[in-house]
């Protein structure tokens, strides 16, 4: 069982910049690909960015693709996103997900391909 923790969340006006956190409780997390998705109240739950377990890969929607970086310290057990220009349609819940394996450049944006999810965090941009 792979046990995810996510910070960083807050109310930010819009250009403005956040950093996600995301913490995973096990010890082999440098095999785990690793995504963001987020959920907006009345709208399904959609993808953001995936990152490989080797971290050479990486995804994004074309909403966020050049204003939101994933990254990952499999030292720290921890997956990044950083925010930036933020506008008030990125307000949502972010969540981080994990599976287990595939190949070194395995990054799918596919939510139904991840075995494990955090609780999420509340982002809130400002007009």
């Amino acid at each position: 069982q792979v046990h995810l923790v996510e910070s960083g969340g807050g109310l930010v006006q819009a250009g403005g910049s956040l950093r996600l956190s995301c913490v995973a409780s096990v010890q082999t997390f440098n095999r785990y690909a690793m995504g963001w998705f987020r959920q907006a109240p009345g709208k399904e739950r959609e993808f953001v960015a995936a990152i490989s377990w080797s971290g050479g890969t990486t995804g994004y929607a074309d909403s966020v693709k050049g204003r939101f970086t994933i990254s990952r310290d499999n030292a720290k057990n921890t997956v990044y996103l950083l925010m930036n220009n933020l506008k008030p349609e990125d307000t949502a819940v972010y969540y981080c997900a994990a599976v287990y394996g595939g190949s070194y450049d395995y990054a799918s944006p596919n939510e139904y391909e991840y075995d494990y999810w955090g609780q999420g965090t509340q982002v809130t941009v400002s007009s």
